[in-house]
């Protein structure tokens, strides 16, 4: 004996409610600060300069240069779009900074290791005598 299924009739005002629901859920999702931003900014990653289209679009976040989530203006003047690794990492280096003695807004402080310091005096090209000349002289100026 074959099973049925029986479709019992759905009520009308349930399925209003819950059309109404959804009709909501999907407006309230389009005015949402992500979409707006997502709207108003290319989908790029203003750090690593990475593109997100189709599936990956998840992965773009929008990040409150004010740390302020409830600051949203209508021109998307406090946001900027990161991925979600530049994202962390900009949440990561401003806690950094906070525990290091800063204050919550202030910028992380700058690095004093500079790689390429002196490395035009290490580079010494054929042909290159008057150049250094000119960079010892700039040095001693200083």
């Amino acid at each position: 004996m074959p099973m049925t299924s029986k479709k019992t009739p759905s009520d009308p005002e349930k399925q209003a409610r819950m059309l109404k629901k959804l009709t909501d859920d999907a407006a309230n999702r389009r005015n949402s600060y992500r979409e707006r931003a997502l709207r108003l900014f290319p989908h790029i990653c203003g750090r690593c300069g990475r593109e997100f289209s189709g599936n990956k679009l998840s992965q773009l976040t929008v990040h409150h240069k004010d740390l302020n989530y409830k600051n949203n203006p209508p021109d998307g003047s406090n946001w900027e779009l990161l991925c979600i690794y530049c994202h962390d990492n900009e949440h990561e280096v401003r806690t950094e900074s906070y525990f290091a003695g800063g204050r919550p807004g202030d910028e992380p402080p700058s690095s004093v290791f500079t790689p390429f310091a002196g490395l035009d005096e290490l580079i010494n090209l054929p042909g290159d005598d008057l150049a250094s000349e000119e960079r010892t002289a700039d040095r001693e100026k200083e």
